[in-house]
């Protein structure tokens, strides 16, 4: 059935807009482009286009065959799906798939992969990369060993910028650049050679000044370059030498020699070590996939699990009281700025959004010097002699209190807006039935809070849960126990594994992502059993 309109040819179909009978069916259903869309279109292409190729190379020169094919199949999906006039819906999802790919899925799958592994210190390369860096590290000067005029570069900054030795060979008069990759022969036009065979100017690098390498020493004197004969290292800062690694790889019995003791170690490929037979393991390692062992450790070695369980059950206080408090502290100013005799209400919400309004971190570190015992203003203004951060307790206390701080303007604002969202007939229908204020609030008012506030309670639970700024800019997870200079008091499991990663013994990139594997599986199932709950109570209060 269809109905006359007043052009002629044309006609109109119920539910359906005017139709040509000239028009293609693209016309019919989508809006023209206009030359600003498109051009935004070409642009944003472009730009996808070059990322690609940017992409491209360094994974074709890494042979990384199948992150190429995943790249050039994106790319040619995206091409495809933005120059046709089809899948209108994709067109909207695809791009905040993509980013929830590279910045949510990708990072977590990243971490899990990583706790299988021993990676960390030591353990960052190959078993080929290892070999290297230990017969390097070796290397010695010896009677006879060759020395070059060294002058030291860099192709960057002077002050942070990789080094290079830019040096001359005594007897032929050739100019290379050496790296930890290795020695490179320059041409002679690109250099500038002074007296004593010393560069003092070269294509692509800065020449370091005395003042510049001295800042540098030790850097300097750690860098080693890899040669055809053994390595190069400084001597000072005008002189290097090449000399002989006195420990060397056999490949026959998969072992590292010192050739001066006469001492081995074999290589295990359970933990990616070089292993004498006295136990001793050599510094520089290799990556392996070791299983559960980092699981295993986290949950049976004293030297972790111990502080684990005891940080686990302060993490659950101190996220269930830095939420709860600020809640209950929020919610009470709500209920009485929302009350119809309270005047002046907009002025104290302004003055109580302050805290919320300030950088966080920074006001982080001015309440750390409020409870510093001998300056402090806490125990200045209440004549207190307390070492709030000297004692387990009262540095836990004063933790919670800057907590219920910084947070409840945050849960003041989100009260206020669910208050003022319930209906004044309920309440008032409780005050007709007889009940008295306190009933009303808690027959009424609290669930109904309650239900519209449970999805932000939540989360920030899982926020404080992971809350490392509010540990780290205070306390730093002290006070610390004589015995255990790796765990404090204060410490969350986030704190606790930052110092895992990051610590002084080293980083141990493999452990640090296993128990963040942990605290991801508690903060997910603890979600997960309060979002269901909350759901019951919707059902409720529906």
């Amino acid at each position: 059935m269809s109905t006359k309109l007043s052009g002629p040819g044309s006609t109109r179909t119920p539910g359906r807009g005017p139709v040509g009978p000239g028009l293609p069916r693209t016309a019919r259903h989508h809006a023209p482009v206009t030359a600003t869309g498109l051009a935004v279109k070409v642009i944003l292409l472009g730009l996808v286009a070059g990322i690609a190729l940017w992409a491209a190379f360094p994974l074709v020169e890494a042979e990384k065959w199948v992150g190429l094919a995943l790249l050039a199949a994106t790319t040619a999906g995206l091409f495809y799906l933005y120059l046709t006039p089809r899948h209108i819906p994709a067109k909207y999802l695809v791009p905040g798939t993509l980013f929830l790919i590279a910045f949510q899925v990708f990072p977590v799958l990243y971490t899990a992969s990583t706790a299988f592994t021993n990676f960390g210190d030591g353990h960052r390369g190959s078993k080929d990369e290892a070999i290297v860096a230990i017969q390097s590290s070796s290397v010695q000067q010896v009677p006879g060993s060759t020395e070059y005029a060294l002058s030291v570069a860099t192709a960057g900054d002077p002050a942070t910028g990789a080094l290079v030795f830019l040096v001359t060979d005594p007897a032929t008069g050739v100019v290379s650049a050496g790296d930890a990759d290795g020695l490179r022969r320059l041409d002679p036009a690109d250099v500038t050679v002074g007296s004593g065979g010393k560069v003092t100017a070269a294509d692509g690098y800065t020449v370091l000044n005395f003042g510049q390498a001295s800042a540098r020493s030790q850097e300097i004197t750690d860098l080693v370059v890899p040669t055809t004969g053994g390595a190069l290292r400084s001597s000072g800062l005008s002189r290097a030498y090449e000399g002989r690694a006195i420990r060397a790889y056999d490949a026959g019995c998969d072992c590292v020699t010192d050739s001066e003791s006469g001492k081995r170690w074999t290589a295990d490929e359970k933990t990616g070590s070089f292993v004498a037979a006295d136990g001793e393991r050599l510094a520089q390692g290799w990556q392996v996939n070791v299983g559960l062992e980092n699981f295993s450790r986290v949950l049976t070695d004293p030297n972790i699990s111990g502080p684990f369980f005891g940080t686990l059950l302060w993490n659950f206080a101190f996220a269930i009281g830095s939420t709860g408090f600020t809640f209950l502290l929020g919610m009470a100013i709500a209920l009485a700025l929302h009350s119809p005799r309270m005047r002046g209400t907009n002025l104290y919400r302004v003055l109580l959004i302050l805290p919320y309004a300030m950088p966080s971190f920074a006001m982080l570190l001015v309440w750390r010097d409020m409870f510093n015992t001998d300056f402090g203003l806490v125990n200045n203004l209440f004549g207190l002699g307390v070492d709030w951060f000297g004692e387990a307790w009262s540095a836990r206390a004063a933790v919670l209190l800057v907590q219920l701080w910084l947070g409840y303007p945050y849960m003041f604002l989100v009260a206020t807006g669910a208050l003022q969202a319930i209906p004044k007939e309920l309440t008032e229908a409780t005050s007709v039935d007889g009940a008295s204020p306190w009933q009303s609030f808690r027959a009424v008012t609290l669930p109904l809070l309650l239900v519209a506030l449970s999805p932000l309670l939540i989360a920030s639970f899982a926020y404080n849960f992971n809350n490392i700024n509010a540990i780290w800019l205070t306390t730093e997870g002290g006070p610390f126990p004589a015995d255990n200079p790796r765990n404090g008091a204060t410490d969350l499991l986030i704190t606790y594994t930052y110092r895992l990663a990051f610590g002084a013994q080293g980083a141990e990139f493999g452990t640090a992502a296993a128990v963040s594997i942990f605290i991801f599986a508690i903060v997910a199932t603890v979600s997960a059993i309060s979002f269901r709950n909350t759901r019951k109570q919707e059902e409720v209060y529906s």
